[in-house]
């Protein structure tokens, strides 16, 4: 019988010769990266992916990932270094395997583990003695050693004695260029010591730095403090330029000038509200852990709600403006400009622009909508209709409402084209242009009489 210790020194052998075979399942934003740094750090990798979409144009050399070149799956596929398949059976034959499946919310904001719970008991099928697994995908705490161990492990296995389980919360912006996989810190942390030790040998070949922690909870945890953070002071400021408006004061001047200080501030910007996979997400999962010990975390709570009102108060601020004009919401024509959760990326999910349309459409207004990375919103949208962005369809429009500011559109010359527009971003006056511009906290001080 070999001893306990063998599987984690064979393990770490094979990762340090790079001989051994790595499997990422669930190839969107975050496991496709994953799979081209492990690659390109000379392991063979296999990709697996119930949709055969991503399966086929892996196979042919093709991204679909904006952050990923196609050049670079190109490469590792003719090297051979890259593969995929939507067969689970191929994971008989890997020795780790990272998840990366999504970790939504179900309609009564609770976690939706379904992708996690089908991806562990279909790799349940064919652990062996000797395997890493490592879940990335976003979640509460408790979640490895509650739900993925138990499923996971089987006939006598045990975990950190001949199976390695840890958690690695993935930490990636889509978009940005400046911290990818490799320089951003890698959080890890393992079901034991030893699951830990085995984790790290395979994360230290793809990032430069290691944040090892000492349990799976606690790096679950780590995941959901980041994200509550920025969805917290998000609320702040959000609030901040509520409040200013009430004093008839410019928010975005006073957070520029706030941010000015060199300590003891961080600057977050107000806007439209919160979208993406993780800013609207992670907190409500944290607040669903919570509630399962009977604590009710009322400051997390609260800026969840200050977040989702903004797309209502933005709706507003388009009604007050064409009142301005003597004319109501119902019947006119709406241009919104960006409908992504974030600018240069083709993701709409939890976009903010998503309800600012479904209010104006329920105040009557007809909606049209331009985003160079959207080109429709689905059959669940049909009053807002996709549109071209030229000076006709700009001076069409009552109001423009700027919800996502993408980088290649000319402010310039929408504001000179616009009759209306809404700001939603503030980016007209970041970017120093004038135009016929409606207050976007609230009207600014007269002086004199």
């Amino acid at each position: 019988m070999k001893k306990p210790s063998h599987y984690r020194h064979a393990l770490m052998a094979r990762i340090q010769a790079r001989s051994a075979r790595v499997a990422v399942v669930g190839l969107g934003y975050v496991g496709l990266p994953l799979a081209i740094e492990f690659a390109r750090a000379g392991f063979r990798v296999c990709g697996v992916d119930t949709d055969p979409q991503k399966v086929k144009a892996i196979r042919a050399g093709r991204s679909y990932i904006r952050d990923v070149a196609s050049r670079e799956v190109a490469a590792a596929v003719a090297s051979g270094a890259l593969r995929a398949t939507a067969d689970f059976g191929i994971l008989r034959a890997m020795d780790a395997l990272s998840i990366c499946v999504p970790t939504p919310l179900s309609k009564t904001k609770d976690p939706d583990l379904s992708y996690v719970i089908a991806s562990v008991e279909a790799v349940a099928r064919y652990v062996r003695p000797g395997m890493l697994i490592v879940l990335e995908s976003t979640t509460y705490p408790g979640t490895t050693d509650e739900i993925v161990i138990p499923r996971l492990l089987g006939n006598g296995l045990r975990a950190g004695r001949d199976v390695f389980v840890a958690f690695s919360p993935e930490r990636l912006d889509p978009g940005r260029a400046d911290f990818v996989l490799k320089n951003t810190p890698k959080v890890i942390g393992g079901a034991t010591p030893a699951c830990l030790a085995v984790a790290s040998a395979l994360y230290r070949t793809i990032v430069d730095r290691l944040v090892p922690v000492s349990s799976a909870a606690a790096a679950e945890m780590v995941k959901l403090l980041e994200n509550t953070f920025r969805a917290v002071n998000i609320a702040l400021a959000n609030e901040f330029l509520m409040i200013c408006g009430k004093l008839n004061l410019d928010g975005w001047e006073v957070i520029e000038a706030a941010a000015t200080k060199p300590y003891g501030f961080m600057k977050f910007l107000p806007g439209p509200g919160v979208g993406g996979h993780c800013i609207p997400l992670d907190p409500q999962y944290l607040q669903w852990k919570l509630r399962t010990v009977n604590y009710n975390a009322r400051f997390i709570q609260l800026a969840s709600e200050i977040n989702a009102a903004m797309p209502e108060y933005w709706v507003l601020r388009v009604a007050q403006a064409l009142n301005q004009d003597g004319r109501s919401l119902r019947g006119r024509r709406i241009l919104v400009l960006g409908v992504t959760y974030k600018p240069d990326v083709a993701d709409i999910r939890e976009s903010p622009a998503l309800d600012i349309i479904r209010l104006l459409a329920a105040w009557g207004a007809r909606v049209r909508f331009h985003d160079p990375f959207v080109r429709s919103l689905g059959p669940r949208w049909p009053a807002a209709a996709a549109a071209r962005l030229t000076p006709a369809e700009l001076a069409a429009a009552d109001c423009v409402v700027i919800v996502t500011h993408h980088s290649s559109y000319d402010w310039e010359w929408i504001a000179r084209h616009a009759r209306r527009i809404v700001d939603t971003r503030n980016v007209l006056a970041r970017k120093g242009v004038s135009g016929r511009r409606a207050p976007s906290g609230a009207p600014r001080p007269r002086h004199g009489r």
